[in-house]
């Protein structure tokens, strides 16, 4: 085991009691997340997808089939292995098989347009590529410039029957013969280096241009995992009695009232994002949690099983939060049960948070940031009773991890409260872009340093907040306008559902601000006009900060991991200017 010292000090009001500031990480792979599970919950429900449950039991003897499959057909060590499939319940296994057999796990989109499907891929150097029956003609198209050999095919039918056989053309390979093979722990990742081979190859959202891929290592992703299990269940690491990693819990009932095995969740975080896979996943499997999985997002489907499943937390990204609390009865129904909200993916609006905490009387609010880059996690607010939450910041450091707040100009680190670029230090801070030296080297400064692209602000007790990111940031005259504190303003509207803040190119003063909004469906929302929503935000602000214009829109658009993707509003006003 292996610990590291952090710089970074949050006050003691924000750290889980009886923990310390310093975690020992196990060396060991991925899969032995897995495999320490397996023992440890055993019948335990760990997935139910379309009312059809996977033991943990189950999980194990599916994963090692398939993990032995690919091993008898030349994908181990050094190979990358694309997963695109959305959440379902035969994804677990998959994506466990992948990393018992050796191999690199790649998650993709399963929405990717062919184009970008074909040159992810290829940019990934995938051997192999796991599907979605319906998507197959699209996947045709994109994998001719490919280098995938082997092409899984798996669909709905296997949800509800893993030995279900799909009809498919010669060549292509039915998940059923993985998941039916020899359940056997062959243990064929007993070679991996945790230090230097890659666990997964992810690819950044890409809500400002080109995706890159993330090499992540296993002790980048075990590390992380346990950062995050251990910071929500008041946990350290440790091993059981075959040397596979798990958590124990050491702070009491009254700061922590669930234990690990005792969590009911519903899930709708995509797995080939990063909070999707290493919480959502690896930290559930971890924690003995059961997860109900729902593909897409449908409010009331969602209320209805948070009553049916008495789900104890709830998480994702915050238009996950807005939509529920416009769900029908939401609002009058007993929800004790839940214990805790997570969010992340973007900032959670303040008034958000008020609604949500009269809503969830029982429940922590917790607000937690992190980025691909750095496996998922760097900050949390308290997930513990007694801890000190501050509404519209993400937390204070985890273990291990130092945040430094750095100059925009000069790179230099900036007085307490004053606004700069986040820069994180840890052991999850990934290994580098995958064959991008450039990119590497000015994310990741010469002290090891990532450099996030965020604006944030750190407190006087550590913790921080997100202010923008920098790529959002317009410059209006010489002066910087950060969108979120707009955005703030007009999430507090009444009427207001939705909210995004773009520049609008101008050649006297450089960019308008120019709010995007989107009107509820009640009389306030009827009630909103342009001169209103303008006039609710420029009476609040400096006058450089003032909005210019609004616009009404439908929907907000946000990729399937809860980002707002600003480049499309912001596409649509250059468009305007260059009629």
């Amino acid at each position: 085991m292996t610990a590291t010292q952090p710089t970074t000090t949050p006050a003691a009001a924000s750290w889980p009691p009886g923990l310390p500031r310093l975690l020992e990480y196990p060396r060991v792979p991925v899969g032995s997340i897995l495999r320490a599970a397996v023992r440890r919950w055993g019948d335990r429900e760990a997935f139910i997808d379309h009312d059809v449950p996977l033991t943990f039991t189950e999980l194990g003897q599916r994963a090692h089939a398939v993990a032995g499959w690919l091993a008898d057909h030349g994908i181990g060590k050094g190979d990358v292995v694309a997963v695109h499939i959305p959440n379902c319940r035969q994804y677990v296994p998959v994506y466990y098989g992948i990393l018992l057999a050796g191999a690199t796990f790649s998650p993709t989109n399963p929405l990717l347009p062919a184009a970008d499907l074909a040159a992810q891929l290829t940019d990934a150097g995938a051997k192999a590529v796991v599907t979605w029956d319906q998507v197959l003609p699209l996947v045709r198209t994109a994998l001719d410039a490919t280098p995938v050999e082997t092409v899984i095919v798996t669909g709905e039918a296997h949800t509800l029957d893993f030995a279900a056989r799909l009809e498919l053309a010669d060549g292509d390979v039915d998940l059923a013969d993985l998941l039916g093979g020899d359940p056997t722990d062959r243990h064929l990742d007993a070679a991996v280096d945790v230090d230097t081979d890659l666990a997964h190859l992810a690819y950044t959202g890409g809500t400002t241009g080109v995706s890159k891929g993330v090499e992540l290592l296993h002790r980048n992703v075990v590390t992380n995992v346990l950062q995050s299990a251990c910071w929500t269940s008041g946990s350290v690491p440790d091993l059981d009695e075959h040397g596979d990693v798990t958590v124990r819990q050491v702070v009491g009932a009254d700061e922590y009232p669930l234990g690990p095995g005792e969590g009911r969740i519903i899930n709708l975080t995509p797995w080939f994002h990063a909070m999707g896979v290493v919480g959502y996943l690896n930290g559930m499997v971890m924690g003995g949690t059961t997860v109900v999985i729902h593909m897409r997002f449908d409010p009331v489907a969602y209320v209805e099983d948070m009553a049916r499943y008495e789900v104890t937390s709830i998480g994702g990204a915050p238009p996950i939060f807005v939509a529920l609390l416009q769900v029908p009865g939401f609002t009058e129904r007993d929800w004790s049960h839940v214990r805790g909200v997570s969010s992340g993916a973007a900032p959670l609006p303040v008034t958000l948070i008020d609604k949500l905490s009269a809503l969830l009387p029982n429940a922590t609010i917790s607000e937690g940031y992190g980025l691909t880059e750095v496996t998922m996690m760097a900050s949390g607010n308290p997930s513990f009773r007694s801890g000190t939450r501050k509404p519209g910041t993400v937390g204070v450091p985890v273990f291990d991890t130092e945040i430094s707040i750095r100059s925009l100009e000069d790179g230099q680190p900036v007085p307490q409260g004053e606004r700069g670029e986040v820069c994180i230090r840890g052991p999850q801070v990934m290994r580098g872009y995958w064959n991008r030296p450039e990119a590497t080297a000015e994310a990741i400064d010469a002290d090891g340093w990532f450099h996030t692209g965020d604006v944030g602000i750190l407190d006087e007790d550590g913790y921080l907040s997100i202010v923008d990111r920098t790529k959002d940031m317009l410059l209006y005259k010489g002066y910087n306008v950060f969108p979120r504190e707009l955005e703030e303003i007009l999430f507090a509207v009444p009427g207001v559902a939705g909210a995004a803040v773009v520049g609008r190119p101008d050649e006297e003063a450089g960019e308008l601000p120019v709010a995007y909004v989107v009107r509820k469906g009640d009389d306030a929302g009827a009630a909103l006009t342009v001169e209103s929503v303008m006039a609710a935000v420029n009476d609040k602000v400096t006058h450089y900060k003032r909005l210019r214009d609004v616009v009404f829109i439908d929907a907000i658009p946000v990729s399937a991991a809860g980002k707002v993707l600003k480049r499309e509003l912001a596409a649509k006003e250059r468009e305007k200017v260059s009629g």
